[in-house]
């Protein structure tokens, strides 16, 4: 049997992750790294300071797909390794804890909860169980693609409701869309890629009345980041019964996105439709890390911290230039560029930035992901010579 010592030297982790870059460590490790004693805020400083110095010496900084600099946490790092113990099993009883941790997490019971391979496997299941004959699709547009993407692949009709004038859902003509032939309603709120958060009580009514109507899923992968007082997720709209199916994710807050875990939330008779049609199992080193992630509520207050701290850099930067930017309730912004993107990317990739790609129809539009505080600084600085 490996120690935790023996397993980083063995892939390649030892030398330079205990001795130069000890946050990057599980929790155990970092500790005796850092000499013992040490309390939890100060490993995740010292996470902090190793994480940006690693991702620069890796190349350039990704700020391009959303991901959560930071990573996972160090716990989970610690119950990640506790999926030896159970990775030759096909039904290890992780699966089982972590549903009952994460409908504890949103208030709901366990059998209100699907485990999937990520937040997309929702969505993909979703067009399988409910579009496979035809019929058609509402979403807003430009919105996370893979629901309209499975429901063309199998030959819906998706009708692609162009945002408005202030970025958000155009419910009035969403709503004139839900028709006879309607088999899902997509929303996604925060959207991704505008970042903004819908209107929660006009988004709550469309949602409620689409449901009498046809299953509409909401897509609440970046709700963790929202900061908006009073903001209330869809859950309460499933356990009220409706025809309401929530999804979240482990990928972005938790830093999984690697590992593949998120969550369908929905009435049971939902839940065992959907159950039918998914394509695998998420894998037990991701359960593992993904239960012990939403246990660590320390480390989500950390890393929401930190989001909010680089997101209001760059929001600040963009008010200073005179740039239109959506009010970000996510680890990302959008913001008016006023010239194609791609010369963006072309101009930050020069000075070690990746930044999104376009997303149509808002070409002169660009969407940046949050790094950590100093790499946001870094970016700030280099900012004014991309708008000039």
């Amino acid at each position: 049997m490996f120690s935790r010592r023996q397993w980083l030297r063995t892939t390649g982790l030892g030398l330079g992750a205990t001795v130069a870059l000890p946050g990057l460590l599980p929790a155990s490790e970092m500790s005796r790294v850092l000499g013992g004693g040490v309390s939890y805020a100060d490993m995740l400083a010292q996470m902090e300071r190793d994480v940006t110095a690693a991702r620069r010496a890796a190349g350039p900084i990704r700020l391009c797909f959303n991901e959560n600099p930071f990573g996972m946490s160090p716990k989970a790092k610690d119950a990640l390794m506790d999926g030896w113990a159970q990775h030759t099993w096909y039904m290890p009883p992780v699966r089982e804890t972590i549903r009952e941790t994460f409908a504890k997490h949103v208030g709901v019971p366990a059998d209100h909860v699907l485990v999937t391979q990520g937040s997309s496997e929702v969505l993909s299941i979703l067009a399988m169980a409910y579009s496979m004959e035809g019929g058609e699709i509402v979403a807003p547009w430009p919105t996370f693609e893979d629901l309209p993407r499975w429901g063309e692949t199998l030959r819906a009709t998706v009708h692609k409701v162009p945002l408005d004038a202030n970025l958000d859902h155009d419910l009035v003509r969403m709503r004139e869309l839900v028709g006879a032939r309607t088999k899902l309603v997509f929303v996604c709120n925060p959207n991704n890629p505008t970042s903004n958060l819908a209107d929660g009580p006009s988004l709550r009514r469309f949602v409620s009345e689409a449901a009498t109507r046809a299953p509409v899923i909401v897509d609440e992968a970046y709700y963790d980041f929202v900061d908006t007082p009073g903001h209330r997720s869809m859950v309460d709209l499933v356990l009220a019964g409706e025809n309401v199916i929530v999804s979240r994710t482990a990928s972005k807050l938790f830093g999984l996105a690697g590992l593949r875990c998120g969550f369908a939330v929905a009435r049971p008779d939902i839940i065992e439709r959907l159950r039918q049609y998914i394509t695998g199992d998420p894998n037990v080193f991701g359960l593992h890390a993904a239960n012990a992630a939403l246990l660590d509520t320390d480390y989500q207050a950390f890393v929401q911290a930190k989001n909010r701290e680089g997101r209001a850099l760059l929001l600040d930067a963009l008010a200073r230039l005179g740039r239109r930017a959506a009010p970000s309730q996510t680890n990302f912004v959008f913001f008016e560029a006023g010239r194609p993107v791609e010369r963006l990317q072309q101009y930050f990739l020069e000075r070690g930035f990746l930044i999104g790609r376009a997303f149509p129809p808002y070409a002169d539009w660009a969407r940046v992901s949050i790094g950590t505080p100093e790499e946001m600084r870094q970016f700030v600085d280099v900012l004014p010579g991309a708008l000039a």
